[in-house]
C-alpha cells in the first residue's frame, strides 16, 4: 500500500490516541470548489510515497497497547479507495476500535463505496 506518512500515536486528530495514515492521493476538490487553496494538507503532495504492508501496519498498531482507533486522513482516502477498503478489511480482522476517514467529499459524491465499508462495525 502507498501512503504518505503513518503516526503510531496520535493526539491530535481523534479523541482517543490513534494510529494516523495519510493517503498519497488527491483530486482537490475542495480547493477546486472554493476557488481557492484551502487544504490543511497539501504539502504532503511533495513528500515522497512510502510503501508499506498492510499487514506491517496491523502488527504495528495490535502492538501498541496506547492506540485505540486509527485515523484515515489527507490527502483524500477515498481517492485510493481499494487500498482504504484493503486496510479497513484487514484491520476488521483483528479489532472492532474505531476507524475515522476523514474526506472532503460529500455523502452522495461516494455512496457507492460508503456502502460497501458501512456493513463493518464502526
Amino acid at each position: 500500500m502507498k501512503i504518505k506518512g503513518l503516526i503510531d500515536e496520535d493526539f491530535c486528530n481523534y479523541k482517543k490516541p490513534s494510529m494516523y495514515i495519510a493517503f498519497p492521493k488527491c483530486s482537490f476538490k475542495c480547493d477546486n470548489e472554493c476557488g481557492r487553496a484551502v487544504c490543511q494538507n497539501s504539502a504532503l503532495v511533495k513528500e515522497k510515497n512510502i510503501d508499506i504492508d498492510i499487514n506491517k501496519i496491523i502488527i504495528r498498531y495490535i502492538n501498541n497497547p496506547i492506540t485505540k482507533a486509527i485515523v484515515l486522513g489527507g490527502l483524500e482516502p477515498f481517492d485510493s479507495f481499494d487500498e482504504l477498503f484493503e486496510l479497513i478489511l484487514s484491520f476488521r480482522k483483528f479489532t472492532n476500535d474505531d476507524i475515522v476517514i476523514y474526506t472532503g467529499y460529500y455523502e452522495n459524491e461516494i455512496l457507492d463505496k460508503i456502502k460497501k465499508i458501512i456493513i463493518y462495525p464502526n
